[in-house]
């Protein structure tokens, strides 16, 4: 047990050091990175696609980096923004780590982009221990996901510097308790601003863009 632990450590102290390496290269150039991490189906595409293309009509640049076990289905999603977009597969691993992002930005020209977005691979669990190096951690809650999330998966929201609570237009059909679940997140995250939106409608869109 004691070998696997410090094994553990090694590789996240690894990562640690690759990541404090890119923040400083992503600080020089002005480029300003957010890790977006939620469960499967919470719509981190859906909003991401509306995201960057507003960004396009407002004559600022956005990119993505899009992680995912297979396919690249999402990029494909997401290019249709005109935004610059890579995907990542992990090939088995739920997480991004330092040494991917490191690899995929190699002779990729982001001359001008002012928002490198890293849709993270579905799950609330693995990337969070992994820093990338970002300047935001953003962590996605679905309303069909139901108000316990929080409860059940506290250091996924404890992580995250914003919560966006997302298919809001879901809501009353889900029987959502939005009160409930906004007490259950401030309980494990005090304080951590939530912005309610619909990549549907755009609700909280304007807010989002005002935050990012």
């Amino acid at each position: 047990m004691s070998q696997i632990i410090e094994v553990g450590k090694a590789v996240l102290s690894k990562n640690d050091e690759l990541a404090a390496i890119l923040r400083e290269r992503f600080n020089k150039t002005g480029l300003r990175v957010i890790n977006i991490v939620s469960s499967p189906g919470s719509g981190k595409t859906a909003w991401l696609q509306r995201t960057l293309a507003r960004l396009q009509q407002q004559g600022r640049r956005g990119a993505a980096l899009v992680g995912d076990l297979e396919t690249d289905r999402d990029a494909q999603r997401l290019s249709q923004s005109g935004a610059p977009v890579r995907q990542i597969r992990t090939q088995g691993m739920c997480h991004l780590e330092a040494f991917m992002l490191e690899q995929h930005l190699e002779n990729w020209n982001l001359d001008g982009v002012e928002l490198l977005f890293l849709e993270n691979v579905g799950n609330l669990v693995c990337p969070i221990g992994f820093d990338l190096g970002e300047h935001l951690k953003v962590l996605l809650f679905s309303t069909p996901e139901g108000e316990d999330k929080p409860l059940k998966y506290p250091p996924a929201f404890a992580w995250a510097n914003v919560v966006l609570l997302t298919k809001m237009d879901m809501a009353e059909v889900a029987g959502f308790d939005l009160e409930f679940a906004l007490q259950n997140i401030e309980q494990v995250h005090p304080g951590v601003p939530v912005l309610q939106t619909s990549a549907r409608t755009g609700q909280g869109l304007d807010e989002w863009l005002k935050l990012l």
